[in-house]
């Protein structure tokens, strides 16, 4: 659908490198088709007067599980439609909706569910394409994922699931399980990005991983193994391997929860803005208020306690998700781990438009990039969030 031609004025602009001042963006037809300092001559244009705040490029989520109350595995299309409003209105504007490990025909039905609602989203974040999350898991690096539905990679079960399903762009699972490495390989001939989580594996098995495909980690520092001892010696684990290979990107949920401020400070530092992606990595409770929740499908899901503003398990003895969203991830990062704000926003936009490869058509403002935009205050407060040219939330 087109909309009517738009001019942001008055605009700090957010690239990757500086902010321009006083700036200008011309949108035509869902693209942008000029960013310059200054104004743009152009009558034909509605103008949105950005009064001096922050424009940058859309933020990407490329791990959401949930908010607004829903879950993906619900499997229906409200929840998908809900969902991606409700992120939207925080600055969201693509993101990757995201699975856990559950029974092979709840899978498929969640996946089937994924075109139909994206027909259907009008007013929400955009799907950039689907992120299985297990059910391949080490069973000891479980986190709140359902221990009923961990299992070892099948060869018949995940080549049936990709026959079916276009969508798929990444899926999670555990290196050192066997025929993970066949499964990495398989899944990355079909256009999908095989990614390290909820694992034990030591150095060498991440070595051998990365090299056939396992480029990427998933929820950096949970759920997977750092130095640990076997027989007396000393080994390696997924954190370390991620920090070694500098070409391994990493995401981080910054919600200011899971992760504390040393260990932002720490990963920023060593991984740099170009290897990090912020997820929120929310679950349903996302946009609700504190309480009982569940995590996962409401008819069989995990019950769970939302308090300190991040999911436990009942016990509390463990996480179980975030409630986080994108705004205050950047929002942290500025504030916790003294990230200047062009690099708080490139790991929100650059960097997983990249991870997610569609790095050409979204990511950075830039003529012919899609118009995805979000305007923000110094407090990173959303005032406008624009897809495809169109405004869909505006605080006002």
């Amino acid at each position: 659908m087109k909309h009517r031609p738009l001019k942001i004025v008055n605009a700090s602009i957010v690239t990757p490198e500086r902010i321009i001042p006083q700036g200008s963006i011309l949108i035509r037809d869902g693209k942008i088709k000029a960013v310059m300092e200054g104004n743009v001559e152009d009558n034909e244009s509605e103008v949105l007067d950005a009064a001096g705040r922050y424009v940058s490029a859309g933020f990407i989520d490329i791990h959401v599980h949930g908010g607004a109350g829903h879950d993906f595995m619900d499997n229906s299309v409200d929840s998908y439609l809900a969902i991606a409003e409700l992120h939207a209105r925080h600055g969201t504007t693509a993101f990757t909706p995201t699975t856990l490990s559950c029974e092979k025909e709840a899978l498929l039905e969640t996946l089937a569910l994924y075109e139909q609602a994206a027909a259907l989203n009008k007013n929400g974040a955009a799907f950039i394409g689907m992120h299985i999350e297990g059910p391949y898991f080490s069973m000891q690096q479980r986190g709140a994922q359902d221990p009923r539905f961990i299992r070892h990679p099948d060869p018949e079960e995940y080549k049936e699931i990709i026959s079916k399903s276009k969508i798929i762009k990444r899926w999670s699972a555990a290196p050192e399980l066997p025929g993970a490495i066949e499964f990495g390989k398989y899944v990355q001939q079909h256009g999908i990005l095989p990614s390290i989580a909820h694992t034990d594996a030591i150095y060498e098995e991440v070595l051998e991983a990365y090299n056939t495909g396992f480029t990427h980690v998933t929820h950096f520092y949970s759920c997977m193994s750092g130095v640990s001892r076997r027989n007396a010696y000393r080994y390696a684990g997924v954190i370390e391997s991620a920090y070694l290979l500098d070409d391994m990107t990493v995401e981080v949920i910054a919600d200011g929860t899971h992760l504390p401020a040393p260990l932002l400070k720490l990963i920023y530092k060593i991984k740099g803005p170009d290897k990090i992606a912020l997820i929120t990595d929310a679950m349903r409770a996302a946009g609700m208020p504190p309480g009982e929740s569940v995590l996962g499908r409401l008819q069989d899901g995990l019950k769970v306690i939302v308090e300190d503003n991040v999911a436990k398990l009942p016990d509390r003895s463990a996480f179980a998700g975030s409630v986080a969203t994108t705004d205050q991830l950047v929002r942290n990062m500025i504030t916790m781990a003294d990230v200047p704000l062009t690099d708080a926003i490139k790991m929100m936009t650059a960097t997983p438009a990249a991870i997610m490869g569609v790095a050409d058509s979204k990511g950075i403002l830039a003529a012919g990039k899609d118009a995805d935009l979000v305007i923000f205050d110094e407090a990173i407060n959303i005032y406008h969030t624009i897809i495809a040219g169109k405004i869909v939330y505006s605080k006002d």
